[in-house]
C-alpha cells in the first residue's frame, strides 16, 4: 500500500474494519499508530473543522442576511 502511494497509483485508502468492536481499535492503535511513526499518516488536522481541513471558507448565513434587509 505504501509502495501504491510513492508511485501515486492511489492517494489514500479507505479501511473497513470487519468486526468493528474487535477491528477498529487494532485499526487505530496498531496500523495508524505505525503509519504515523513512519510518517506516512497525519498526525494532526491543520483546522480546527472539517471546513478548515478542507481549506474552505464559511458560507454566507443567509438567514442574518436576510434579517438585515429592510421588508
Amino acid at each position: 500500500m505504501a509502495d501504491w502511494h510513492r508511485a501515486g497509483a492511489v492517494d489514500g485508502f479507505h479501511l473497513t474494519p470487519v468486526e468493528p468492536h474487535r477491528d477498529l481499535e487494532r485499526l487505530v492503535n496498531g496500523t495508524v499508530a505505525l503509519l504515523q511513526h513512519r510518517g506516512q499518516f497525519r498526525t494532526f488536522y491543520p483546522g480546527s473543522t472539517l471546513r478548515e481541513h478542507l481549506g474552505l471558507a464559511r458560507p454566507v448565513n443567509r438567514h442574518t442576511a436576510l434579517a438585515g434587509e429592510p421588508s
